[in-house]
């Protein structure tokens, strides 16, 4: 008779057989940046997660490769002084984003620093496009996101990010990447994201909410599936290096989806919604917080994500180092 519950028997034999592990080689952290110095400004609904100044960045920086995390994605705060229609300021020498990639390379190499392509951070309508008459316009957006994808790989950018959802954009990056001369720099396109509601505590990060309407008509409706197939292919043939899923958590069929298909690296972002939930469940004592993020960051790298993008993974990294 077959006893599965014989390779359950010890932690020593759970260990031999385990299939999926996670390890801090297969996570990347965002940070948060903003204007000013000497400045960690918490984040109220995401709990242990700050805005840094870049004198403070380098610190955060710093500590998190104490902890054998090597691997950041950073993100803008950016006052509403410095945002107009065509968000000008995100391809701006003096944008404080683009000299927080240059100081993170300049003084940590060995880093990877992975950067957001998108106007909203930027835009005084708060989308990841140009808004004219009420509608976001593919093409020209895409001439804005070619700029700031230059002006972020001339910084120091290892991977680019489009974040946007506008066609073609992966095509367009890839080709003016190129004919400059960035022909390393890679691409981890957000290829399946969704227009979910878990986004909320990022948009209290970066004050980034639309001012008028919703992204449901560039970004997923969380209703499909077969439709991320689509997206990929596009992705996939226009030269992308990685393709992402967000959020991780509620489509995790998704992540799996596209590992069967594809043949490149797939990446998930485990999404501000998701952390903060985990925080105020373990805050009231709901929950085990150590025990549900080794689960849920193992659930993700079974679904097939080789990239996890998480809030927790400083957090995961300090329960490995002990």
């Amino acid at each position: 008779m077959r006893r599965p519950r014989r390779n359950r028997k010890s932690e020593n034999i759970r260990k031999l057989i385990r299939e999926h592990e996670v390890t801090v080689n297969d996570l990347v952290y965002p940070l948060f940046l903003t204007n000013g110095n000497n400045k960690n400004e918490p984040i109220s609904s995401m709990p242990g997660i700050s805005r840094y100044s870049e004198d403070n960045l380098l610190k955060e920086i710093e500590n998190c490769m104490q902890l054998g995390l090597h691997t950041f994605i950073l993100f803008p705060h950016i006052p509403e002084a410095f945002k107009d229609k065509e968000a000008s300021y995100s391809y701006d020498e003096k944008n404080i984003y683009l000299k927080c990639i240059k100081a993170a390379k300049r003084n940590f190499p060995e880093t990877t620093i992975i950067t957001d392509v998108a106007m909203d951070p930027y835009s005084s309508d708060g989308h990841d496009g140009l808004v004219k008459n009420g509608k976001i316009l593919n093409d020209e957006t895409i001439e804005i996101l070619c700029k700031i994808a230059l002006a972020q790989a001339h910084a120091g950018a290892d991977i680019i990010g489009p974040s946007d959802m506008m066609d073609g954009r992966v095509g367009a990056l890839r080709s003016v990447l190129d004919q400059a001369g960035f022909q390393d720099v890679s691409i981890m396109s957000y290829t399946a994201k969704y227009a979910s509601a878990f986004y909320r505590p990022f948009r209290d990060a970066l004050d980034s909410a639309p001012k008028l309407g919703d992204k449901k008509t560039y970004q997923m409706d969380p209703a499909n599936q077969a439709e991320a197939l689509i997206e990929a292919e596009l992705d996939y043939e226009e030269g992308a290096d990685f393709l992402m899923v967000k959020p991780a958590l509620a489509y995790l069929d998704v992540v799996k989806l596209l590992y069967d298909h594809f043949d490149i690296p797939i990446a998930a972002y485990n999404v501000s919604g998701e952390y903060a939930m985990i925080k105020a469940a373990a805050s009231n004592g709901w929950i085990d917080e150590k025990k549900v993020v080794l689960e849920l960051l193992t659930s993700i790298k079974r679904a097939g994500a080789k990239v996890i993008i998480s809030y927790f993974a400083k957090q995961f990294a300090q329960y490995i180092k002990g």
